[in-house]
């Protein structure tokens, strides 16, 4: 678990990189920078979307094409691999044609400003032109975890990354590009890793290949999937539905300012969960295979160590978060005015990170375990179901009551609803999960009568 989980941790966390290093860059741009970040914010909703379809087509894929390798179904697999990349693909041309044409709107609509759309526009126009190449490096790389290979996957995440660190202050400063300077070279980065990720699936260490003769899709294979791949999409989605009411909430009860703050800690929390999501990678295949095996004491094994890792990490950052809570607001920028609100809001915005392992764990052993209903379930609770009616209510209440100012109702609605979540998916998941393991062990049982 640990040799797959390290790589994964490491490509999460490498992947992180993209947003962050074009914020640090973009939020120290002289006289624009403050303005910039927000616009660069207000569009990071709609780049959200463009990576939900991928993790929607990779991350329901990649389980079942493990569940089928440990049932020794190998063809099984790579027929799930193809035509998950072949409906990757189509997916990925109606995406850049749909939000370009529809992008100002919606951008104005997530809370884009007069000062902050041209920015916003500049950043996601370029963007889109990579979304292929997004959507293949990110949703393949999940497949190239499921065989083992987690430190292939990791290299396809580091390939682009650097390329973007390098890149970046050479457009965004020494070609005077500003924005979109760095939308280019993220561009560059995506399509890259994409090519490096291609090659491995189309080449011969690989356990599973890439074939054009099985790209056609097939309701049969890509239903389960796209079944399955609904939770994570769910959570990027709603992930990105939460970024434009927190964005279009503190534009109205507290100004530019407040929208550059949320939107830091929004990629705040983004950065805390990757090294969580790479763990729960690392112990996917291993879940995924020893259930389809019917090893119902190496699944139990693995998700002991995974959700203990997890809860270890979130006590660590949850304990760091509150002692040094200028940490994050100072890597994009020295403004006292984002300073002071973003000491304020990142302790109450990032309280309920102590509690986060629980909802993580279950969900993504669910998901490894082909259990989607649940899975879908577990992704709706913690975003549709709490966080987006808080988010909605508490700045309504407390400007009527005045209990605290409209923007703390904003702040508060995240470790509210991740802390409900988790003690929830986690009461959920101890029942289930026994009914499972107990459905595996009479299976055996049975058999060897």
């Amino acid at each position: 678990m640990a040799k797959m989980a390290i790589p994964c941790i490491t490509a999460q966390i490498i992947n992180a990189l993209y947003n962050i290093v074009d914020r640090i860059y973009i939020g120290r741009m002289e006289g624009v920078g403050k303005t910039a970040l927000a616009g660069l914010g207000v569009s990071f909703p709609l780049i959200m979307v463009i990576s939900a379809f991928a993790y929607l087509i990779g991350q329901g894929g990649a389980p079942l094409a493990s569940i089928k390798m440990g049932a020794g179904k190998k063809e099984d697999a790579e027929k799930i691999l193809s035509q998950c990349f072949g409906v990757m693909v189509g997916v990925s041309i109606a995406l850049m044609v749909v939000i370009y044409i529809v992008k100002t709107p919606l951008l104005i609509a997530f809370g884009a400003s007069d000062a902050t759309l041209p920015y916003a526009e500049d950043y996601l126009s370029i963007y889109l032109v990579g979304t292929l190449c997004v959507q293949i490096s990110l949703g393949m790389s999940f497949f190239v975890t499921a065989q083992g290979f987690a430190s292939v996957s990791m290299r396809t995440t580091m390939i682009g990354a650097v390329i973007n660190i390098i890149l970046d202050p050479i457009f965004i400063f020494g070609l005077n590009m500003g924005v979109a300077g760095a939308a280019i070279a993220t561009v560059i980065a995506q399509t890259a890793s994409a090519v490096w990720v291609l090659s491995f699936l189309f080449g011969k260490k690989t356990t599973l290949r890439l074939r054009f003769n099985k790209m056609r899709p097939q309701w049969k294979i890509m239903g389960p999937v796209l079944g399955l791949g609904l939770s994570p999409f769910i959570m990027n989605v709603t992930e990105s539905a939460i970024q434009v009411v927190f964005t279009a909430g503190m534009q109205k009860y507290g100004g530019d300012d407040y929208v550059s703050v949320v939107s830091l800690l929004v990629t705040c929390i983004t950065v805390i969960m990757m090294p969580l999501t790479g763990m729960c990678q690392g112990a996917q295949p291993i879940t995924s295979y020893n259930y389809g095996a019917g090893n119902s004491q190496r699944v139990r094994a693995t998700f002991r160590r995974l959700i203990t890792c997890n809860a270890i990490y979130c006590v660590v950052v949850w304990g760091l978060i509150q002692l040094f809570p200028t940490v994050v607001i100072r890597l994009f920028s020295d403004d006292m005015s984002l300073m002071d609100i973003g000491a304020h809001g990142a302790r109450i915005f990032l309280f309920g990170v102590i509690l986060m392992f629980g909802q993580n764990a279950c969900q993504n052993t669910f998901m490894a375990l082909g259990q989607a209903k649940i899975s879908m379930f577990c992704a709706l609770l913690r975003k549709v179901i709490l966080l987006i009616p808080l988010a909605l209510s508490l700045p309504v209440l407390f400007t009527h009551t005045g209990i605290l100012p409209a923007t703390d109702g904003i702040f508060l609605a995240e470790p509210i609803a991740d802390m409900l979540a988790s003690i929830i998916t986690t009461t959920i998941f101890s029942f289930r999960f026994r009914k499972l393991m107990n459905e595996i062990d009479n299976r055996k049982q049975n058999t060897a009568a």
